[in-house]
């Protein structure tokens, strides 16, 4: 089963996401592209978020399927899910980067009436809701679909499909909030979906953080009423009888997803719940112990000391008898660049690639492309004239090209204005010329420094003893295609530095 997650396939077909067999080599850097060689690379399960349709694409790979979808929450049929939602797909996959599904199952992860904590940061990127009194963290890789994430609003009924991290808050993936164009696709009987790990349980209550379930009427799925206990982790649907939540079902919870089926291979995404420990050379995703060997194969992270708490990742490997799973490759899912701006140049469907303000894009079957509403967009939806948002992984490939893999691009229907946002790692500077994502850029009089000066950013860039300085740049298109001016540079804060 072995392969490099860059073998993903770039190609794109007409009409909607296909994707063809070109693919993109190469280790943590990227690579030039090659031909993708045929053969079964795995059979067993993928979990991950949707990235595409044509027929469904979870984990760079484009699924076959019947077009049905397995679950009780209203997603029974392949043309009513949504990128991002998270799917399990039993069934077989190839290096082409074609693969045929035997079952595809959705589960939402929390169902209720949302609470807006702290709404949407423009600068950090997050916001933070409360669903059914869990905490609710949106990122830039959150696909928030009915209205923009800058009008998240308490009172709207949502859905949300995501991971649930060690201190019981969740990482969201997708975020769907009910309007009347979809409410046929939530669930009328069970409406709420609550899951956690029980406590201050007796026996007719417990709580799940600090929401009260009363299942004293639950059907059990997937276990007996007698395993309820403190401690355990369960999957809760029912309704809302004032603040208490009257469970009709319950089943375990969403880590069921990750069990192994009836092949032992896997690939998998999640945020790493517990980092990686020198002593025993593993470390776990999605209460799934990973344990990482010699000859693990790294992309995107420079080995498993960048597998810290809270990181992106995709999983490739095995599972052992004892449930754990030996790592053939991981791949970093965590965007660390961006670019915005618009509208598209030099698109190039044959190698699905396009240029914002200079950036070099690259998408991938792992290449969410989204807008505000429901809308299925394709690669071809990037013609439009439009102001794009694009959150992705920088990259360098064999010809040292640098380069933008794009992980999530948001089009926005506006039409493009004359500035252009970056935020990368500046790769050289030299007098008055700073290069950041591959872009040349230039310094000017008028060039402002917020929290640096030129010469303190000159030292950070100098210096070989530290990662190169990822700044934030606001710029403008200068007098030729190749040339932009720096309207104002800024620092950005780097877990590495």
């Amino acid at each position: 089963m072995k392969r490099q997650f860059r073998n993903r396939v770039f190609g794109l077909a007409a009409g909607t996401v296909a994707f063809g067999v070109i693919s993109a080599c190469g280790g943590a850097g990227g690579g030039g592209l090659d031909v993708a060689d045929g053969g079964i690379r795995g059979t067993g399960s993928s979990v991950g978020p949707v990235s595409g349709f044509g027929s469904v694409f979870v984990n760079g790979v484009k699924f076959s399927t019947d077009r049905n979808v397995s679950g009780d929450d209203g997603i029974n049929q392949e043309d009513r899910l949504v990128v991002g939602m998270i799917l399990r797909v039993e069934g077989e996959w190839g290096t082409s980067g074609l693969g045929d599904a035997e079952s595809v199952e959705y589960d939402d992860t929390l169902r209720g009436t949302m609470q807006v904590l702290n709404p949407w940061d423009p600068v950090n990127k997050t916001a933070t809701i409360k669903i059914l009194e869990q905490t609710v963290s949106i990122d830039s890789q959150t696909v928030v679909k009915g209205i923009q994430v800058s009008n998240l609003t308490s009172g709207s009924f949502v859905r949300m499909s995501g991971w649930r991290l060690p201190n019981g808050e969740f990482r969201a993936s997708y975020l769907g909030i009910q309007t009347s164009s979809n409410s046929d696709d939530f669930d009328a009987l069970n409406k709420v979906e609550l899951e956690g790990v029980i406590s201050d349980f007796t026996e007719t209550d417990f709580r799940i953080g600090s929401q009260v379930v009363n299942y004293s009427g639950a059907t059990p799925d997937g276990l007996v009423l007698a395993e309820l206990a403190n401690g355990v982790a369960v999957e809760v649907e029912g309704s809302l009888s004032g603040s208490t939540l009257m469970a009709q079902e319950i089943r375990p919870d969403d880590s069921r997803r990750y069990r192994p089926g009836t092949e032992d291979e896997t690939e998998f995404v999640g945020p790493v719940s517990a980092a990686y420990s020198q002593v025993t050379g593993s470390f776990t995703v999605n209460g799934v112990p990973v344990q990482v060997t010699n000859d693990t194969e790294f992309d995107g992270l420079t080995g498993p000391d960048d597998l810290v708490q809270g990181v992106l990742v995709q999983v490739d490997g095995r599972f052992e008898s004892d449930g754990s799973v030996t790592a053939e490759e991981i791949e970093s899912r965590e965007a660390d660049s961006e670019v915005q701006g618009g509208p598209a140049q030099e698109i190039n469907s044959s190698l699905s690639q396009f240029k914002v303000g200079g950036v070099l894009v690259q998408v991938t079957p792992l290449t969410i492309i989204t807008d505000d509403d429901d809308t299925r967009l394709s690669f071809w939806a990037l013609e439009a004239n439009s102001e794009l948002e694009i959150d992705g992984i920088q990259r360098v490939s064999d010809t040292g090209q640098v380069f933008l893999e794009a992980l999530k691009i948001e089009r926005d229907d506006d039409s493009p204005g004359d500035s252009f946002e970056l935020t990368g790692r500046v790769s050289e500077m030299v007098g008055d010329r700073i290069q950041v994502l591959g872009v040349d850029l230039v310094i000017t009089n008028d060039t402002e420094f917020d929290d640096i000066s030129r010469g303190e950013l000159q030292g950070l860039v100098d210096d070989d003893e530290r990662p190169k300085p990822k700044v934030e740049v606001e710029y403008e298109a200068g007098d030729s295609s190749s040339h932009y001016v720096i309207s104002e540079i800024e620092l950005e804060e780097d877990d590495d530095d």
